[in-house]
């Protein structure tokens, strides 16, 4: 089969790599390359540089609007194109394009988490699983029928990096079941049900900022939700401090005191006050400086009388 990727960022890759395996690559769409890094050059995204590296055309359209922005696709003629973490909105006349249309990886169980942030917002909101659900593309946002979803229990430590890892292999298993099905006739996508849709949106850094007032759990979601991108942050003494690691005191400490209080400090980290419970920070990080353990932080810095805010 004739298949041309659309994708970007590194979630894309095992996809990638597991239909290069299998299937003939004629082509890859990627986003324009992007300012990166502390110099802010032009940096190209992980599914350009691993198409380079295996020596298929690459095309970086900053829209599909146009029969000019779709013409590699066209001229590739590929029987399917498989989409994944793209980052564009195919219009009608590119889904219409390749012989078998267009499927989707999308890092969620749909119809729950349509949109850009599936994984963070699936940590976010305590759900006990994610899962991978492969779908024909049609003009909605994630709207298109289903023809297989696989899912992943989201542990009480998982962050959005190891569900992202974890999300992006198992994507590429089931693509793979997936496109032998098309290959043979035999797969058949189910329309979403009308029920249960919520909305992925974006991730904005502003939401990174720890609100002491809330509940231990939900800031332990937060910090998990937010690893590796953009980190949980609160203030010490008028800085940034990231949270990249806590989780919420088995048993309250005794101790009480105003949202965003150290409770104490021990080999297990630092205690800090919440609306509810108390949570425990492990691994934090100051400005220019390396992540560090949450004791090793607290040896460093005078933490008697702190809030953090």
């Amino acid at each position: 089969m004739r298949i041309a990727f659309a994708g970007t960022p590194g979630f894309a890759l095992p996809p990638l790599r597991a239909l290069a395996a299998r299937h003939a690559m004629v082509g890859v769409l990627t986003q324009p390359d992007r300012p990166a890094g502390r110099g802010r050059s032009l940096a190209a995204s992980p599914v350009k540089l691993e198409a380079l590296s295996r020596g298929w055309p690459v095309a970086q359209p900053a829209s599909l609007k146009s029969a000019a922005d779709r013409a590699p696709l066209a001229a590739w003629q590929p029987d399917l194109l498989v989409v994944v973490a793209y980052g564009l909105i195919l219009p009608q006349a590119v889904l219409d394009l390749p012989r078998l249309g267009c499927i989707n990886v999308h890092a969620s169980l749909l119809p729950r988490w349509r949109g850009a942030a599936p994984i963070q917002r699936a940590i976010l909101a305590g759900d006990a699983e994610s899962g991978v659900a492969i779908m024909r593309m049609e003009a909605g946002l994630d709207t298109g029928p289903v023809y297989a979803m696989r899912k992943v229990a989201i542990g009480p430590r998982m962050t959005a990096g190891e569900l992202h890892d974890r999300l992006a292999d198992e994507g590429a298993a089931t693509l793979l079941d997936v496109l032998a099905g098309l290959e043979a006739g035999t797969a058949r996508a189910t329309p979403q049900p009308a029920t249960g849709v919520t909305r992925a949106a974006k991730i904005d850094k502003s939401e990174a900022r720890i609100d002491w007032r809330k509940s231990a759990a939900e800031i332990d979601r937060q910090v998990r939700a937010f690893n590796p991108w953009p980190i949980a942050e609160t203030r010490f003494k008028g800085e940034q401090l990231r949270v990249l690691r806590a989780h919420p005191a088995e048993a309250a400490s005794a101790a009480s005191g105003a949202p965003g209080s150290v409770l104490g400090v021990d080999a297990g980290g630092v205690a800090v006050a919440c609306g509810e419970g108390v949570l425990t920070l492990e691994t934090v990080q100051r400005p220019g400086r390396r992540p560090v353990s949450a004791f090793d932080f607290a040896l460093a810095a005078s933490l008697e009388g702190v809030v953090f805010g």
